[in-house]
């Protein structure tokens, strides 16, 4: 091929690579933004095909398991997500884990069994019988939100299972459940929630990226939520409502209360990162599990991050879940 050949290639290129950039702009969508949306939009079909269930005297619980090896990650995720939110984490915490990622009882894809406890302590005894149904005796804990808040009471309850504990933000005594929860919870009771604040999300994916919806709300870059992760969230619970009440109405009660001796006493070494953007969870929780652990390995505070940066950020999630395992 001669030169000119070369550069009228070359100019057609510059040529395609502006007009795209020209359209995403007009979308008010980056190129960045537009090839994470693709992304995400196959790990969407990917994890949805690896997804299996697994029986336990509480439900068929929705299990995606990546990775082997004699030791295991337990991945556990927040309202209203399911274990897709740990896609990333989990990509690249694979080659050095067993990773197991579950939908919490009335989230995500389980089907809990009619009476199933959807309380933090029922999801404890849950996830300690999934556990016992994989073979996994003990564990390195990832957990986030209200995944958090079943992160600490499993520490406290099974202390013999857990290696070590990474927490992102989530409840602590201090605010379990967080202010922001408050009106969730009422609407849950009512049995309003779904479809007063899921169901317009899900119809209108640019409703669900805006400032007042859960992509501007928990998000840093909503716009580079694909369709596909909305759906992957929102639809099992608006297609479910009475499951997602039933979780969100027993997150009322403080579960933490009086758990701060419990968790001095734990010797499993704990990190903490904390997204300082965060509009659902106080700051001050940060600086309550700082020192409310007896081997705390200290928190990492993290600007411009709201609450569901793991997801935004996996490549932190596993950098420090790294660092935390070779210290166990």
């Amino acid at each position: 091929m001669i030169r000119r050949d070369f550069l009228k290639l070359g100019f057609a290129a510059a040529a395609l690579t502006a007009s795209a950039g020209s359209a995403f702009a007009g979308l008010g969508l980056t190129p960045h933004d537009a090839a994470l949306r693709a992304e995400a939009a196959r790990d969407a079909r990917r994890w949805q095909a690896a997804r299996r269930f697994v029986a336990t005297s509480a439900g068929r619980v929705a299990v995606v398991e990546r990775g082997r090896g004699p030791q295991a990650a337990l991945f556990l995720h927040g309202l209203p997500l399911n274990s897709f939110q740990w896609r990333g984490a989990v990509a690249r915490l694979a080659p050095h884990r067993r990773c197991i990622a579950p939908d919490f009882l009335g989230l995500g894809h389980s089907e809990p069994v009619p009476g199933a406890r959807l309380d933090p302590e029922g999801q404890v005894a849950m996830l300690a019988e999934l556990l016992d149904k994989l073979g996994i005796e003990q564990v390195d804990v990832v957990a986030s939100d209200s995944g958090g808040a079943v992160a600490q009471l499993f520490l406290v309850l099974h202390p013999e299972r857990v290696r070590s504990l990474l927490l992102a933000n989530c409840d602590t005594e201090l605010d379990c459940p967080p202010p922001a929860m408050l009106p969730v919870i009422d609407l849950a009771k009512r049995g309003r929630f779904a479809q007063e604040w899921l169901a317009p999300w899900l119809a209108d994916k640019e409703k669900a990226r805006s400032a007042e919806g859960l992509g501007g709300i928990c998000y840093a870059r909503p716009a580079a939520l694909a369709d596909e992760v909305f759906e992957t969230y929102l639809r099992p619970l608006v297609d479910n409502p009475q499951r997602l009440h039933g979780y969100i109405t027993a997150l009322e009660r403080n579960a933490l209360h009086g758990i701060k001796p419990a968790l001095k006493a734990s010797t499993a070494p704990v990190r903490v990162l904390w997204g300082m953007a965060d509009e659902i969870f106080p700051l001050r929780g940060a600086d309550y599990l700082e020192q409310a652990f007896g081997n705390s390995k200290g928190v990492r505070r993290i600007e411009g991050s709201k609450l569901f940066w793991p997801e935004e950020r996996p490549e932190l999630v596993a950098q420090e879940a790294l660092a935390l395992w070779r210290s166990a």
